[in-house]
């Protein structure tokens, strides 16, 4: 198992903005609303080669449904603090998922007009 942040993909003629409302619905049960985006990010995974772009976003969340089922890939979700991040970070999916949590404290914040349907 591997922590990350709520991630997915794009579905066919689904803006970025409305694919990070959905994954984060379903991933965490929390509706979503973004309000900047924090970075643009890229890695390759040094085992398999495969390319990885994150979109990171901030925002706020909005309602909590404790009913709805989680995706089948995600056992739990929660959060953690900066304490809590440092300590756990062997287990990240990812170096994207310290990447993006460094760069929301450092304020990074830029308009969702940026990205353009």
């Amino acid at each position: 198992m591997r922590l990350n942040q709520p991630a997915g993909h794009l579905e066919s003629g689904e803006s970025l903005i409305d694919a990070v409302i959905r994954e984060t619905q379903e991933e965490t049960a929390w509706q979503f609303n973004p309000t900047a985006l924090v970075g643009i990010y890229r890695w390759q995974h040094p085992v398999n080669n495969e390319t990885y772009m994150r979109f990171c976003f901030t925002g706020n969340a909005i309602q909590f449904n404790p009913d709805q089922k989680l995706d089948d890939d995600i056992h739990q979700a929660f959060w953690l603090n900066k304490k809590q991040m440092m300590k756990r970070q062997a287990e990240f999916r990812s170096p994207l998922v310290l990447d993006c949590f460094n760069d929301y404290l450092a304020g990074h914040r830029y308009p969702l007009g940026l990205l353009h349907n």
